[in-house]
């Protein structure tokens, strides 16, 4: 049997992440099998829920990934977990399609969690509106849970407030350990190592569980379930590149599944430690990440950025995302106003501000089909004389396009591909031309 439980809340900063990775390593300890999945476009909660669960993390969107392709990862990992715990994004109801048309799409259970740290009797009220606001759109919202709770009489007077038919699942205390945050949202977990440790076993003794409840979860049903179409091997005899280390840490799994599943080699290389682009490969994939917090450091690395510029000069693809564009401009110019040169590959300034400058769900519209994926940067890029845009993507709902550069063999932008909504254009851009 397998229960599952989307984690939301009423807007961002609830302690989405902390509980969804509380509880899941809580359920471990018990014995239990969990898969952690993350609702929407984010390269840095699924880290954490990783760590937490031991076990692969995909993310889950009906738009960017697909609902077909949502009920397919579902019922996957349903066949290998007891639990599968599926953290929302934002509020619960943000967004078009948002955590709740997920929830209900698919039929997961909504457990609320609030930040009650200033509020009493309000958390009631809070937590009603969310579940009555769910009834119109076929939600079935399990119960509620209170975060940064100071204490027992606190939580008593909480779950107090709820009325009668919305459970109390129990609450999360103010832990003395919180998880880091920075201007992409929380540090990420590879940076932490040791220093995670402590903060789970702070979140772990500040998790006050009702087990009853969550043993009258009923068993989930994975909805019906359509065959997956078919990837051609596009990429067959390809060996692609891949940066992944701090600076590029911002790649979905899925994307490097796509890659093999055209067929194609996948090997992953360090930039931050100087590692050259492996000698005979055919593609380099650079993905975003934190380059500006590694800038002085990228660009001692010589042999590095010398090997990229060797690979572009010889007609090979590079597809460079948000900080990998960043890298491929002449100079990356970090906060404190430092100039770093970087590989050269475009005409171009990379900067980065203190104020978003992206975000939302994009798509890029080419000969070969449409690729599905997001924007979420605070950089921007000062084009010189000789460069300029040779697609621009398209948002979804609000905001403006995005330039995608063609430099060459080099695709370049602050575009987040979602690989799987378009393979043919991901072999495009990747094959040998």
């Amino acid at each position: 049997m397998t229960r599952a439980l989307l984690i939301a809340g009423p807007a961002s900063g609830q302690g989405k992440t902390s509980l969804t990775c509380a509880l899941a390593r809580r359920l471990r300890a018990q014995g239990q099998r969990v898969r952690a999945f993350k609702v929407g476009p984010d390269f840095i909660d699924p880290g954490f829920l990783l760590d937490a669960t031991n076990a692969p993390v995909r993310n889950l969107d009906l738009w960017m990934v697909g609902e077909a392709e949502c009920r397919r990862e579902l019922a996957r990992a349903a066949a290998q977990a007891d639990w599968l715990l599926v953290e929302g994004a934002m509020g619960l109801y943000d967004g078009t399609p948002s955590a709740a048309d997920l929830a209900a799409r698919l039929g997961l259970p909504v457990l609320i969690v609030i930040d009650a740290s200033a509020m009493a009797e309000t958390f009631g009220a809070l937590a009603l509106g969310l579940q009555a606001h769910g009834r119109t759109r076929g939600l079935h919202v399990a119960g509620a849970m209170a975060n940064r709770v100071a204490s027992p009489g606190h939580a008593r007077m909480l779950a107090g407030s709820l009325p009668e038919g919305l459970p109390w699942w129990g609450h999360l205390g103010r832990a003395t350990t919180a998880l880091p945050e920075r201007h992409l949202g929380l540090v990420q977990a590879q940076e932490l190592q040791a220093g995670l440790d402590d903060a789970w076993a702070a979140l772990d003794a500040a998790l006050v569980l009702e087990a009853d409840a969550l043993q009258a979860l009923p068993a989930w049903q994975p909805p019906p379930l359509e065959a997956a179409p078919p990837i051609e091997p596009l990429l067959a005899g390809h060996r692609i590149a891949v940066a992944r280390d701090a600076a590029f840490s911002f790649c979905y799994e899925a994307n490097l599944d796509v890659l093999r599943a055209l067929g194609a080699e996948v090997q992953t290389f360090s930039p931050l430690a100087d590692e050259a682009v492996p000698e005979g490969c055919d593609g380099v994939y650079l993905p975003g990440g934190y380059p500006e917090l590694h800038a002085a450091a990228l660009a001692a690395c010589h042999r590095f950025m010398g090997s990229l510029r060797t690979h572009h000069a010889q007609g090979r693809p590079i597809v460079a995302e948000c900080g990998g564009m960043m890298v491929c401009a002449r100079v990356l110019r970090t906060l404190d106003g430092e100039d770093h040169p970087m590989a050269g590959l475009l005409d171009a300034t990379a900067v980065m501000g203190e104020r978003l400058a992206g975000i939302g769900l994009h798509h890029w519209d080419t000969a070969l089909g449409s690729l599905r994926g997001h924007v979420f940067h605070y950089g921007r890029l000062e084009a010189g004389p000789t460069l300029r845009p040779t697609h621009l993507t398209q948002p979804r709902r609000y905001g403006g396009p995005e330039a995608v550069y063609q430099q060459g063999r080099l695709t370049a932008s602050f575009f987040h591909g979602y690989f799987a909504s378009a393979p043919e254009v991901v072999a495009g851009v990747f094959g040998r031309g």
